[in-house]
């Protein structure tokens, strides 16, 4: 079974393994930003989607999808569909033991790791976290630098409340060597569990894309914003994170007032495609249905909308949010700690909490009626998200970060050998 590539990009360069979920547009553009520089970079999928067939990172995936990989830049566990997980039949017996998907898939991660040799595993989300620390607990060579990245709110805010999930948390946290997170509420939750200020990033909150190519959609604006009729809902699911429904409601209370316009949802999920069929016909027939839409297609839509509708229950720092305001969209968002902490209603963007119609109704009549609010808010708005979330600057603070990281390891590994 192959676990090493022929060859890196910079054979003396610095190595950084990612672990996380390889289809994950967030995933490529955070990994992207290191495009161009002296770091080798591989990317270790924690399932079996698979990013593009022309994303240029050499990625290890566990499974071969709908054509054939390109050896040079894809290689894989097992190919076999005829079961939903089936390893190959080299491996159906492991050290004399039955195989177990979770055991090969990890046994296969710690072999990749210890050939490989890389400086810095950073693991996308906590999930992926929790599947590396038990493959870096049985590690027997020097243990890489471990940077643990939180996933915006979903990863943290309801679940370290949870007795059994803190603990689990704690234990993740505590033993990574730096924490990454798109806010700072993640970082107090971090430190109320027993991570140590050293631990925590110092490049502060970062957005989980890595940053917004600020300048390009403002350049690609379609007119000012108050010109516009678009109203774009880049995520018209159903979840623990946010609901689709009271969405619903709202716009049947709101309708005749904010006409004309055009509504595009995107991500939907059979569950709300169900409840859109029971919306009034003259809502239907403005609406566009999308599911999962490449990330350069929603942006191209963004420099079109008028407004970037995204309330929710949970949240970090919301990417569409910042997106949006590169873009020229009003954002309505729902006014949770992670984002009243670096916008204001009215100014912004206009608050409303997901769970409550006559308030996303009232949010949305103001924007899509306001010429004023909305032209005002793109010109503010812009530049925060320059200040925020450039990905320029960006690139510069993380690449920074790494460096900084694989001194350390540097000095680590020399003062062991002496």
């Amino acid at each position: 079974m192959k676990s090493l590539f022929p060859e890196d990009d910079h054979p003396n360069g610095p190595r950084i393994l990612f672990i996380g979920l390889g289809q994950s547009s967030h995933t490529h553009s955070w990994i992207d930003l290191l495009a161009g520089s002296r770091f080798n970079v591989r990317m270790f999928c924690t399932s079996s989607d698979l990013p593009p067939s022309d994303w240029p990172v050499r990625t290890y995936v566990l499974s071969e999808g709908s054509s054939r990989l390109d050896p040079a830049m894809r290689q894989c566990l097992w190919t076999n569909e005829k079961y939903r997980h089936f390893v190959h039949k080299s491996m159906m017996r492991v050290r004399g033991r039955a195989w177990n998907t979770d055991w090969v898939i990890s046994d296969w991660l710690q072999k990749i790791i210890t050939e490989w040799k890389p400086d810095i595993v950073h693991t996308l989300g906590l999930e992926a976290a929790g599947f590396y620390f038990v493959v870096r607990e049985r590690l027997t060579t020097t243990r890489p630098k471990w940077v643990v990245q939180t996933r915006g709110g979903s990863d943290m805010q309801l679940a370290h409340l949870d007795p059994k999930r803190n603990a689990e948390i704690a234990m993740l946290l505590r033993a990574c060597d730096q924490m990454l997170s798109d806010n700072a509420v993640n970082f107090r939750i971090a430190r109320q569990m027993g991570v140590r200020d050293d631990q925590i990033s110092a490049i502060g909150p970062v957005p989980g894309t890595g940053g917004i190519d600020v300048e390009a959609l403002a350049k690609s604006w379609n007119g000012s914003a108050s010109q516009r009729r678009i109203i774009l809902w880049p995520k018209a699911y159903e979840c623990p994170w946010s609901k689709a429904l009271p969405v619903f409601e709202a716009l049947k209370l709101c309708w005749e007032a904010i006409q004309p316009c055009e509504i595009h949802m995107m991500a939907t999920t059979e569950e709300t495609r169900m409840h859109f069929w029971d919306l009034p016909e003259t809502i239907r027939q403005a609406t566009h249905l999308s599911d999962r839409v490449p990330r350069a297609k929603v942006l191209e839509l963004m420099t079109s909308a008028r407004v970037m509708l995204a309330p929710s229950l949970v949240d970090g720092t919301p990417n569409s949010m910042f997106e949006a305001m590169a873009s020229g969209a009003f954002p309505i968002v729902s006014p949770l700690e992670t984002i009243r902490a670096i916008v204001e209603d009215e100014r912004n963007v206009l608050f409303a909490r997901n769970l409550y119609p006559d308030e996303i109704a009232a949010a949305l009549q103001r924007a899509m009626t306001d010429d004023v609010l909305v032209d005002r808010a793109s010109a503010a708005n812009l530049e925060l998200v320059r200040r925020l979330a450039d990905r320029q600057h960006v690139r510069a603070r993380v690449l920074g970060f790494y460096e900084r990281l694989v001194g350390e390891s540097l000095a680590r590994a020399e003062a062991e050998s002496a």
